[in-house]
């Protein structure tokens, strides 16, 4: 009969599919990621963009601890069930925050993002009494307890909180990269930090799923608070089509083999690295639904310089993140992909099309992306099977 410490973490015969309090814990999402585009579209300074990437990056790691912990730790024992669902109140409670996070309700975002961690790193240090992996919890709980401080003190001090919380992300950001140095305690082995490659690729796959649903539902209700004109019917089915593009360029073909690279490679590399560069095209995917918002309400407006750069930023800042993502995976870069940064540079600069034009270039170039992907792909594949 296996200890105590044993059932909590997760066994070879545990499954490999997200259990539902995972996918309960993404719903959280839901908001933070609404509440976010609708900071940066009251917001759209490069300033404004910056706060907004503080707060988006905030939220996003909550979300990549707590799909580690699930992938260590077993799905089924009461801890970890009662510690996701306190995690997906945490992230309801920052997404609750996000308006005013900067002004005064920057604690209660503060204050949710440290609980989440700090609570995982007291549960489970407790848990794993005896217990190897202990040390590994204990590491990691040192170092969210340091960063806790800045978080905090931006909390209590406004005219100070974007660059402590700065400060705070980077000490959470660096830890898992340099394998959480601890005096004392050394740093986490390698092995350690295992990830299952299926698990975390699908996890992956579900929370691109609902920052797509959100540019869909953003798309839906902007067209839906319109007169339904032509102008505004093409501009909503520009997004649509777009979000669609974005799915397919997401999992052809890298993300279908996140999986088993993730299982070959050094997880101190991989493992973290992707959770970097998923911030990057959650990213674009944020700014995207904030110019589909400005696009669908004026699609025929003109000379509006912030509007087109917000509508060609967010393909862009996907398409980084997906370059970086398959040069992590494959070690090589995509050149179509590399040609359509410099295509988008070049349509920012005729700042004078109207903004449902400019929507319809950002769109044809992911759409031409994607053709290039499928077409490589198939020659590949006939060059593999002659």
């Amino acid at each position: 009969m296996a200890s105590r410490p044993e059932r909590l973490l997760r066994g070879g015969d545990s499954p490999l599919s997200a259990s539902f309090l995972e996918l309960f814990f993404d719903l959280a999402f839901v908001l933070a990621l609404s509440q976010l585009a609708t900071h940066l579209l009251h917001d759209l300074t490069l300033a404004g963009a910056l706060r907004t990437a503080v707060l988006l990056t905030g939220v996003w790691w909550i979300w990549v601890p707590t799909t580690w912990f699930a992938d260590w730790y077993d799905p089924e024992s009461p801890a970890v069930r009662w510690l996701l669902v306190g995690s997906a109140l945490g992230s309801l409670l920052t997404g609750v925050a996000i308006p005013q996070a900067l002004d005064g309700r920057g604690l209660l975002f503060a204050g949710a993002y440290v609980s989440v961690h700090i609570a995982r790193g007291v549960v489970t240090a407790v848990g794993l009494r005896g217990h190897p992996r202990q040390i590994r919890t204990l590491r990691i709980l040192c170092w969210f307890s340091v960063s806790a401080v800045p978080w905090l003190a931006g909390g209590f001090l406004p005219q100070w909180r974007v660059p402590l919380w700065l400060l705070a992300l980077a000490l959470d950001l660096t830890g898992p990269r340099l394998r959480w140095p601890t005096p004392g305690m050394g740093r986490t082995r390698r092995e350690e930090l295992h990830l299952a490659g299926e698990h975390f690729a699908e996890r992956y796959q579900q929370i691109m799923i609902i920052a797509l649903g959100e540019l869909v539902l953003v798309a839906g209700l902007s067209y839906a608070g319109t007169d339904l004109h032509f102008p505004q019917t093409v501009a909503f089915l520009l997004v649509f089509a777009t979000a669609v593009l974005i799915g397919l360029l997401y999992v052809t073909p890298a993300g279908q083999r996140l999986g088993p690279a993730i299982e070959r490679a050094d997880p101190a590399r991989l493992g973290v690295i992707t959770g970097y560069l998923h911030l990057v095209m959650i990213a674009g995917l944020v700014v995207t639904a904030v110019g589909a918002e400005l696009s669908i309400a004026h699609p025929m407006e003109t000379g509006d310089t912030t509007a087109v750069l917000v509508i060609l930023s967010g393909p862009t800042l996907f398409l980084v993140g997906r370059i970086l993502f398959s040069a992590a995976i494959h070690r090589r870069l995509s050149w179509p992909r590399v040609a359509a940064l410099f295509v988008l540079a070049a349509a920012a600069a005729v700042l004078r099309l109207p903004l449902l034009v400019v929507s319809a270039v950002a769109t044809g170039v992911v759409l031409v992306v994607v053709v290039l992907d499928h077409a490589g792909i198939r020659s590949y594949r006939h060059r593999a099977g002659a």
